[in-house]
């Protein structure tokens, strides 16, 4: 007896079924399962055309899912709300209808670790239109050793299982994208390549154009057959840190008076602020060239993490650090006690150190490594996490090189 599908004989695999008209082993009976449970899921995943306007997550219910997972930053929530919204009706729109809606892509501002990344990440989890993150640090203009500029889309076909028409009215966020800002506004000999060349080519993506997109990414198969998408549908979701554009934007507002002692009334809490006053303009000095900023038509900033919220940070979201840790101990069968002042020795020392949002799970780490080792060992069944030892902890390790002198 043979498998009717692999052709291999009873004697090479574990287990033949057969049937009326042959057989089938083991192994093909699994992949045929995994097959029809992947085929029948994607079946059962609504489309965009199957999808009608009361089905579609307003603006409030994607706002209060990101309240789920992201502390703080209102104003940014409420601009990727309103935007993905108004992506899904676009979608909707009549082909007949004389009004035509164009795409509002946005651009967000942000100091590092106050949640760009984890907005995006979050927001796609509930989307029911392809999502694909990219980063912009890679790009190069094109014949360069780098990442051509039409790669960004490959991310999004494979999200979508290389199907064009649910590509071509996807999402697509990218990040880092002050990274490639134009190095200088004097002219050189030298090509900026990674700057202002990728700006320029991303120009055609940003408006809406048909862009040949190599399935394969890179340039490491030049024989294989280009994919053809319209980005006239796709969002466009761009973040960056603009590290530094603060003085930009005070150069702007002229906060900066001439005499003795003038610039003491402005305190350190509004020069945090200083992001919400940010601009085109900014960005233009910055060095975005002002064709890719009129494709960016939205503009919003996130808030600089105070310590309220890195506490909040710490314990309210549902993956939270405090609540990922339990978890963690929970599984070798310890119960794990926090007390109340170790958030706020944690939060301090975060701040001390300068190490924002992503510092409290290096410290958390370093706090808790020694209970990691022994709690699949532990007779104990509950462990009590104390400021004196927290305390304790972060004396043996290297993060008191970090604080300021």
């Amino acid at each position: 007896m043979y498998c009717s599908f692999c052709g291999r004989s009873d004697r090479e695999v574990e287990l033949l079924l057969p049937g009326m008209n042959g057989c089938i082993c083991n192994d093909c009976a699994e992949r045929a399962a995994e097959l029809s449970r992947e085929y029948l899921g994607k079946m059962a995943t609504a489309t965009m055309t199957d999808l009608d306007m009361d089905s579609l997550p307003k603006p409030d219910e994607i706002k209060a899912y990101l309240d789920q997972y992201v502390i703080g930053q209102e104003t940014a929530k409420r601009y990727l709300s309103v935007a993905v919204y108004n992506h899904y009706k676009r979608l909707n729109q009549r082909r007949d209808d004389d009004i035509d809606i164009e795409k509002s892509n946005i651009i967000i501002v942000g100091p590092t670790g106050t949640g760009k990344t984890l907005l995006a990440k979050t927001i796609a989890k509930m989307l029911k239109v392809p999502f694909a993150i990219v980063d912009a640090t890679v790009l190069t203009e094109a014949g360069y050793v780098g990442e051509d500029i039409e790669s960004l889309l490959t991310r999004l076909l494979a999200a979508c299982d290389y199907n064009v028409a649910e590509a071509e009215r996807g999402i697509v966020f990218i990040d880092e994208i002050d990274k490639i800002a134009r190095k200088g506004d004097n002219p050189s000999i030298t090509r900026d390549v990674s700057g202002e060349g990728v700006q320029q080519g991303l120009l055609k993506l940003l408006e809406g154009s048909i862009v040949n997109v190599p399935p394969q990414g890179g340039r490491k198969h030049p024989e294989q057959k280009m994919i053809a998408v319209d980005t006239k549908n796709i969002l466009f979701i761009c973040g960056g840190a603009f590290e530094g554009i603060e003085r930009k934007i005070a150069q702007r507002l002229n906060t900066h008076v001439v005499g003795y002692g003038a610039g003491n009334h402005i305190s350190k809490t509004d020069r945090d602020k200083l992001l919400h006053f940010v601009a085109p303009q900014d960005l233009r000095s910055y060095g975005l060239i002002p064709e890719i900023i009129g494709r960016l038509p939205i503009l919003t900033n996130l808030e600089p993490l105070d310590r309220d919220a890195l506490i909040r940070i710490l314990t309210e979201p549902k993956n939270s650090i405090v609540r990922q840790y339990k978890k963690l101990l929970d599984m070798d069968g310890v119960e794990l006690v926090i007390e109340d002042d170790v958030m706020g020795f944690i939060v301090d020392k975060a701040i001390e150190y300068k190490l924002g949002a992503r510092g409290l799970r290096s410290l958390f780490e370093t706090i808790m490594i020694d209970v990691m080792y022994q709690a699949p060992s532990m007779h104990e069944k509950k462990f009590v996490l104390t400021r004196e030892f927290a305390e304790r902890q972060l004396s043996k390790s290297n993060f008191e090189l970090l604080a300021d002198k």
